[in-house]
């Protein structure tokens, strides 16, 4: 009868932590319910893997922000192929989701060389700027998209330039010197699309 008493009280007493310990980790749950920001979980992971040698934190900061910027500009050339109605923005957003899904992948592969860690998800600030777009519709968001597009593409040319100059790692110089014509290229479309717009 002891015997069944004490495992009883034992398994009582099981039942007890993991009751406890289940709370614990609701409560953990709940003070936190915002997810982190893919972005910053990136130059966590790369902060902690390169703490010592400031060249490559440097290094991996670019590329943490060039993903960011090919994973926002893909979902917002997707936006502007389905929910603009003028032809020439839905080409340019069509260009936009094949030319970043290129620079993408070779981004991801410079990374995977360099053992950086990217964001592989929308970032808390391409989120809002897609959802600023989202909530806009006819030549409203025809000419939101022209002017995020002029504004997005002149602040990704200045980190390219930078990088082209700065960078240590000489791999990552080569690629963003590769890279800036293109995205000139970009801006100058994205400006005559402005244009065109303002005419209407």
């Amino acid at each position: 009868m002891k015997k069944l008493l004490l495992a009883g009280k034992a398994i009582l007493g099981a039942a007890l932590i993991i009751i406890f310990l289940q709370s614990c980790k609701n409560e953990t749950k709940q003070e936190d319910p915002k997810q982190e920001d893919p972005k910053e979980v990136a130059e966590d992971a790369n902060e902690t893997k390169f703490d010592s040698i400031d060249s490559k934190e440097d290094d991996s900061e670019f590329l943490v922000d060039q993903a960011e910027i090919n994973l926002a500009e893909i979902e917002i050339g997707k936006l502007a192929q389905t929910k603009s109605t003028n032809a020439e923005v839905k080409k340019f957003g069509k260009m936009l989701v094949d030319e970043h899904t290129k620079s993408a992948s070779e981004v991801s592969a410079l990374a995977k060389a360099k053992n950086f860690t990217l964001p592989t998800s929308l970032t808390e600030e391409g989120q809002e700027e897609y959802n600023k777009l989202n909530e806009k519709s006819g030549v409203d968001f025809d000419k939101k998209f022209a002017d995020m597009m002029i504004d997005g593409h002149e602040k990704a040319i200045k980190k390219l330039e930078k990088a082209a100059k700065d960078a240590n790692d000489q791999e990552i110089r080569t690629w963003a010197s590769n890279n800036i014509a293109g995205l000139t290229a970009h801006l100058e479309h994205a400006k005559m699309l402005k244009q065109n717009l303002d005419k209407k």
